[in-house]
């Protein structure tokens, strides 16, 4: 069936978490989480539809929205058998139209719109497919897999022959991992028990909770009070005991001499890594934090730009970790590519998840990586936060601490009439009665 994509929408989606304080960190004190929601047609009369996010926390998602619409030009009208089939031509049309690229280069607000556009075609596509996204390519070659990337600018570090021969290495073993997937899940850590802005009691109480449920996996917050940080994690350590994993995060609020001289008395809560110690862009300042604190990992990503701030991070060294965001990348098409940098690199990816949209991304990123690219479980597992999920029609589902492969069609973004309605920012009832 021959399909034009006949029409975009974009809303602004906001949802108040900011009156309960989930999500606040050192940085991020009163976030709304938020979403730039984009919904592709077509002309087709099975009224198929293609969903995509970008994620965002409150003030600022209108820029974003209106960078969508900027955008919308490249795809409306498009025949949707030719973006299927060349999808990285498809990326790099977007992300290289010759005037828009002034206000970007692949980042900022026009980056995140490209992102929320090219996870909606990837939705369409799973979609009619009849497959989630991770199943549609886990079923790719590696042929195919290499076709959705754009390899510019990424040659000196991995080649369209190297990539290929990783996709190849792990060919033939893809169905054994995809059935342990199916059987077992992905691991998980949770974030939702270590938020900046709640009190003790309730630390102690969701960490007791999450300990009940299964989750052997932890992520704190920590800011700029060293004091305050050490009785954070010390609390957070008495109540998960000894043996479970610890991770930090300091969301960017460090320069490097003091990210150094912060972490100095929390090593002996035994960390994993210290996530976001500094600005997402100093490559040379991560990696000065990384030989300096060892053997206290670094991980960072969810404001890396774009691939090439991650294939500096790996050439210089600096992560242990890579983090992307799947909505800050411009959308599934350039996280394949980061996939495959840090295959390369040994680098262990744990996406970041845990606001509007992004663990019903990150679910289908990591199961892509282990899959097709890894092959690992080692040192790999999905940030979970336990909010917001019941606002979408395919919401994730996790046992114990592991998240379980989602079979629906579809890149499992899609809201629900009634939550979309609702959060609309500004009219929708959720904010008039603010």
């Amino acid at each position: 069936m021959a399909r034009t994509i006949s029409g975009l929408t974009v809303r602004d989606i906001r949802t108040p978490t900011s009156r309960t304080l989930a999500g606040s960190d050192a940085v991020h004190t009163d976030p709304d989480y938020s979403a730039t929601y984009v919904v592709l047609t077509t002309d087709a009369r099975d009224s198929i539809e293609g969903h995509g996010m970008t994620f965002t926390i409150g003030r600022g998602n209108e820029v974003v929205v209106a960078a969508v619409r900027a955008l919308q030009h490249l795809i409306v009208g498009s025949n949707y058998e030719d973006l299927a089939a060349d999808l990285g031509g498809f990326w790099d049309r977007l992300t290289f139209e010759s005037q828009l690229r002034w206000i970007g280069p692949e980042k900022g607000a026009i980056h995140l719109a490209t992102a929320a556009i090219v996870n909606a075609v990837w939705d369409l596509y799973a979609k009619i497919e009849r497959k989630p996204v991770w199943k549609l390519v886990a079923d790719m070659t590696p042929e195919q897999f290499v076709a959705c990337i754009d390899f510019r600018y990424l040659t000196d570090a991995l080649t369209r022959d190297e990539a290929l021969e990783i996709l190849r290495a792990r060919f033939a073993t893809r169905a054994e991992r995809e059935a342990q997937m199916r059987k077992d899940g992905y691991p998980a850590y949770i974030t939702s028990a270590g938020w900046m802005g709640y009190p003790d009691d309730k630390v102690r109480r969701l960490c007791r909770e999450a300990l009940a449920s299964g989750w052997s996996r932890f992520k704190i917050k920590v800011g700029r009070d060293s004091d305050a940080n050490v009785h954070r994690a010390a609390l957070v350590r008495e109540e998960i005991g000894p043996r479970a994993v610890m991770m930090m995060d300091a969301n960017q609020a460090w320069d490097v001499g003091e990210a150094i001289e912060f972490m100095r008395p929390l090593a002996r809560f035994n960390p994993l890594w210290i996530e976001e110690p500094t600005s997402p862009d100093d490559v040379l300042g991560h990696a000065t934090i990384r030989r300096a604190i060892k053997p206290i990992g670094v991980a960072t990503g969810e404001h890396a730009a774009n691939r090439v701030m991650f294939k500096q991070l790996m050439q210089a060294g600096a992560i242990d970790f890579c983090q992307f965001d799947n909505c800050r990348l411009g959308g599934l098409s350039e996280a394949l590519a980061v996939l495959l940098l840090a295959a390369k690199f040994g680098v262990p990816v744990c996406p970041h998840a845990g606001g509007l949209g992004l663990c019903e991304y990150a679910q289908h990123v990591s199961l892509i990586d282990y899959i097709c690219v890894s092959g690992s479980l080692d040192n790999r597992m999905i940030e979970f936060a336990d909010h917001l999920h019941e606002h979408f029609k395919d919401p994730v589902i996790v046992r114990g601490d592991r998240y379980m492969a989602p079979n629906a069609p579809g890149f499992s973004i899609e809201m629900l009439p009634a939550s979309l309605a609702a959060f609309e920012f500004p009219g929708g009832s959720e904010w008039r009665t603010k």
